[in-house]
């Protein structure tokens, strides 16, 4: 179990930085933005990604919350900085992890109107709500609460570990409209998560005791695949990497997307991803508790002749009315779909670049700028971003973008990124929440982003 804690340590330091990836998202080219939007346009006849390192990204964004919060040096005892932080948070306040490595990126041009790309990447993708109502039962106690309803179903959390093995294809359709899509087989290898959990924990003051508890329709709903084998945790977390292809739980998934240029100048591009499914099968276990509970308080009888054990009795009636269970049944999970979408102006210096495939030229400008929204289906409900970002391109294989972001995190989050390509190296290496970095305790998010890749014309 330590090393299973190790190793999601580890992943977390890889990088830190946001899902969205809203400045690789339509930049330069890139190969990686066709996992992005598989309709994507593409300007060489086949690619090679280094292994492990064509594509790295990853995630930790915690809403609502700052380490300085609790550290920082202002004279303030910690523990009513404690107590500010159990206040401040709401059931909608969260942690959030993404992690994801390219362990295999490559593609060739079948003709000059499509392109085939595939590969295979880890992901970790992990997300918990902060459960306000039982914190605040567990902290403080129910009697200052009187007749308040604390709300079970905000106990709500998943983490999904898995190897993604795809294929896609972009096709030109004519001058202005260009197609795309992706098949993924999904291959987890861990999942732990709650679904559909519900019910209510009450205290009223009560008739034949000072207080009655409600324990009212409790319905709680615990998974985990990969992570219980035998009544035994996970004990060599390099499993989850080696089952990773192919050997875990499976599902199928689908990536859609279009290129669609209004006018030579005018671009509008769109993107869904990840919409697909993962049944659950292997290394199943599972925990429900069912059922509703009244208690009034123990009633003590002194009977030196005929003893009664309360605490025995007052188990086995919960346990009856209340039963907690374990089984091992497969369960369905979607994935966590995200939809993308761009419109984007460009103008300044006209320049041409050759088509490496048919000895024809595509023009381009050497500025644009654009709008950019991000939506990402989460368990307790969708997160959106927005982003205007401003692109320059300096030469044919050298280019910037600079990006700002509003979303659940920060309303002043700046990136800025640059692609290169020197012979057939292409390189491109990105940073968000730019200002965050000379004191990351005060951010809410930080992230970079990378990928080195080998590009033939």
């Amino acid at each position: 179990m330590k090393r299973f804690i190790f190793l999601m340590l580890l992943f977390v330091s890889l990088s830190i930085q946001t899902q969205n990836k809203q400045v690789l998202y339509g930049f330069a080219e890139n190969p990686q933005t066709l996992l992005l939007n598989p309709g994507a346009e593409t300007n060489y006849k086949f690619h090679i990604g280094i292994p492990f390192l064509s594509g790295m990204s990853g995630d930790v964004a915690l809403k609502n919350f700052k380490l300085n919060d609790l550290f920082s040096e202002d004279g303030i005892d910690f523990n009513t900085k404690i107590f500010r932080l159990l206040n401040k948070l709401t059931p909608e306040d969260h942690l959030k992890i993404n992690v994801q490595i390219d362990v295999l990126n490559a593609g060739f041009r079948v003709n000059d109107k499509t392109y085939i790309s595939f590969g295979f990447y880890q992901e970790l993708d992990a997300i918990a709500y902060w459960p306000k109502d039982v914190i605040t039962l567990l902290n403080e106690g129910n009697a200052p609460y009187l007749n308040k309803s604390f709300d079970l179903s905000q106990l709500l959390y998943k983490v999904d570990f898995a190897g993604i093995l795809h294929v896609g294809m972009s096709r030109k359709i004519n001058q202005k409209l260009t197609l795309g899509g992706r098949l993924k087989v999904y291959s987890s290898t861990l999942n732990i998560e709650t679904q559909n959990n519900s019910g209510t924990v009450t205290t009223q003051l009560g008739t034949n005791n000072i207080y009655t508890n409600y324990l009212n329709t409790i319905d709680l709903n615990f998974l985990s695949a990969g992570l219980v084998v035998n009544d035994e945790y996970l004990e060599n977390p390099m499993e989850l990497i080696a089952n990773s292809f192919l050997g875990g739980s499976l599902g199928v998934g689908l990536d859609v997307g279009l290129t669609y240029h209004l006018s030579p100048r005018l671009e509008f591009t769109g993107s869904i991803i990840d919409f697909g499914y993962i049944n659950y099968s292997k290394k199943v276990q599972n925990t429900t508790v069912k059922g509703s509970y009244t208690f009034e308080g123990v009633n003590f009888l002194f009977d030196p002749a005929n003893p009664t054990n309360y605490w025995a009795a007052l188990n086995a009636d919960f346990e009856e009315k209340v039963p907690r269970g374990n089984n091992a049944n497969a369960y369905t999970s979607w994935r966590p779909t995200k939809v993308n979408a761009a419109l984007k102006y460009s103008f300044g210096s006209e320049r041409r670049s050759k088509f490496c495939y048919d000895n024809t030229f595509k023009e381009f400008y050497s500025d644009a700028i654009g709008l950019q929204i991000h939506t990402i289906m989460r368990p307790l409900r969708p997160q959106y971003a927005i982003t205007g970002f401003y692109e320059k391109t300096f030469t044919e294989k050298l280019h910037a973008k600079v990006t700002y972001t509003v979303d659940d995190y920060s309303f002043h989050n700046v990136g800025v990124g640059i692609s290169t390509q020197i012979g057939n190296v292409s390189l491109f290496g990105m940073v968000d929440s730019l200002f965050a970095f000379n004191n990351l305790a005060n951010a809410s998010s930080a992230s970079f982003q990378m990928g080195l890749n080998l590009i033939f014309d």
